[in-house]
């Protein structure tokens, strides 16, 4: 697959300029990455998909190399930020997958834009006010999510963070990988390291946690309705939602599913091929 091509634009949309990468023709598949990552989470993953498949991995506001707003970082925001943008690119039914953060985006984009969706994919993440527990326990566990409680709070982060992006990193790549150093190399923590020490990536990538309570007072009247089109959830055996499966099945009409074996919280780095085979079964399972 080392022959195909990715490409990288910025597009102007919703007032907003997103740095996109594509490849490939066919039915369209459009990526959305987490935290702390950028579209380049998706670069092992599209050159599997790019011979069948119209592949768009996003950076989101905030992320990457696209804009870095003040505000607008809970999850409907972002959708309807998203969805300005694959409008402009011409894109009217696609299926959305999204990590982490991007399966944030992902649970509320199924509910408010369905229309444009033949079936949303959402791996290996604690939705708010859906799958994430609104409180966290006391106890040995309590390293998997210490970020949700720090990265909201106003201005400490960005105090203690700067400058020291890479040891911030560096801690999640190896608390949550199966095996970090043979998934990240020197040079992929580098790109990481980047996009986040570049003016307002530390707010961009804080901004979708400061929106927590925010996401949470907007699903709950979500979670009142089923989602309408197909889903298919991947946790990773060892990652931070390795029940995100069992955990969707009750909130959507047709959900599909399992666990990356092997894989921790980075799927599309950690297991792309394994990624690949789901992803291309589950779209080839959709109705034209």
């Amino acid at each position: 697959m080392s022959d195909i091509e990715l490409q990288h634009r910025m597009v102007w949309a919703d007032d907003l300029r997103f740095h996109i990468v594509e490849a490939g023709e066919g039915p369209t598949i459009v990526l959305v990455a987490g935290f702390p990552q950028s579209c380049y989470a998706w670069r092992r993953l599209m050159p599997l998909l790019a011979d069948r498949f119209h592949v768009i991995a996003v950076d989101l506001p905030g992320q990457g190399d696209s804009d870095k707003p003040v505000d607008g970082y809970d999850t409907l925001t972002t959708g309807k930020r998203l969805r300005s943008l694959l409008k402009v690119l011409g894109e009217d039914r696609y299926v959305l997958v999204g990590h982490d953060i991007g399966a944030w985006v992902g649970y509320a984009y199924a509910h408010q834009f369905a229309a444009d969706l033949r079936g949303v994919v959402l791996l290996d993440g604690n939705i708010p006010g859906v799958t994430l527990r609104p409180t966290i326990t006391l106890g040995p566990d309590n390293w998997r999510n210490w970020h949700f409680l720090f990265n909201p709070i106003p201005d400490l982060p960005e105090a203690l963070l700067q400058g020291r992006e890479r040891i911030l990193i560096e801690w999640f790549f190896s608390r949550k990988t199966a095996n970090w150093r043979s998934t990240f190399s020197k040079a992929d923590i580098d790109e990481y390291e980047r996009v986040y020490q570049a003016p307002g990536g530390l707010r961009g990538m804080l901004g979708y946690y400061r929106a927590v309570l925010e996401d949470i007072e907007q699903n709950t009247p979500l979670m009142r309705r089923k989602i309408g089109v197909p889903v298919l959830a991947l946790g990773g055996e060892v990652g931070s939602a390795p029940d995100l499966y069992e955990s969707m099945q009750p909130l959507g009409r047709d959900v599909r599913g399992g666990v990356i074996a092997g894989s921790g919280h980075y799927i599309p780095e950690e297991e792309p091929e394994a990624l690949a085979r789901e992803i291309s079964d589950f779209i080839n399972g959709l109705k034209a």
